[in-house]
């Protein structure tokens, strides 16, 4: 079976660090596949970095990158993929409002689609956010036409090499399945569990859940018209 490697984007989670680290070796111990973590953290200014040290000390297969400032998700996500040493990548948010167990559920596709992402079911979310993201994800599909439900799910698994072919900018993470489509792979969306945020502070508010998307939108648009794609028939 294909190692996966999870990319854990960490920024001022230092109330989380320790939940999320011992859920991550739960699943570990448990998962018949070779699994590792790589924290990103990205410019944290909290204490989240000495604790992310302490526990990739104390972890077999946990690593850690740290940038020099915030850069912000997508970076942070970009910045897994490239450093991860695995034919899988994964990631999850460090708040763990999804259960790393169920990458399970995404890893028995993985063979068959280039990427599996999570829809999450029961959110357990403020109204608000369950009613931008609603919003955020009818007016991205209308776009991408990927048919994905939940973009937005922190909870996904995607082949090293085709997530290494996507031109990345900044929130590209929402148009992560979009992106694989224009590679020509495949994508499935796989229900998982949600949970409330036990602790920390969302980093996503209304602005940047409707209106950065919506601009996000038309650079996918723009892309899509000049994206390079080819196939040699014969080399010698």
């Amino acid at each position: 079976m294909k190692a996966l490697t999870i990319v854990v984007p960490v920024y001022n989670e230092v109330k989380n660090i320790e939940r999320v680290t011992t859920e991550l070796g739960k699943y570990m111990e448990k998962s018949v596949r070779e699994i590792r973590i790589l924290f990103v953290n990205d410019g944290s200014t909290d204490g989240s970095q000495e604790l992310i040290e302490k526990a990739c000390a104390e972890n077999k297969g946990f690593s850690f990158i740290e940038f020099c400032e915030n850069r912000g998700l997508t970076t942070a996500i970009k910045a897994g993929f490239d450093h991860v040493e695995t034919p899988l990548a994964g990631y999850i948010d460090a708040d763990l409002q999804t259960d790393p167990e169920d990458f399970d559920l995404l890893l028995e596709y993985a063979d068959e689609y280039e990427i599996v992402t999570g829809i999450r079911t029961g959110r357990k979310d403020s109204i608000v956010k369950k009613v931008s993201s609603l919003l955020a994800n009818k007016i991205r599909r209308a776009f991408t036409h990927d048919g994905m439900d939940d973009t937005g799910c922190p909870l996904k698994v995607i082949h090293t090499d085709v997530a290494r072919q996507i031109p990345m900018f900044k929130g590209l993470h929402r148009f992560l399945p979009a992106m694989v489509l224009l590679l020509q792979g495949k994508i499935k969306q796989v229900p998982v569990r949600h949970y409330p945020r036990m602790a920390g502070e969302s980093k996503f508010g209304l602005f940047n859940r409707l209106w950065g998307p919506l601009i996000d939108c038309f650079a996918y648009l723009w892309m899509k018209k000049k994206f390079i794609r080819y196939q040699i028939k014969r080399k010698s």
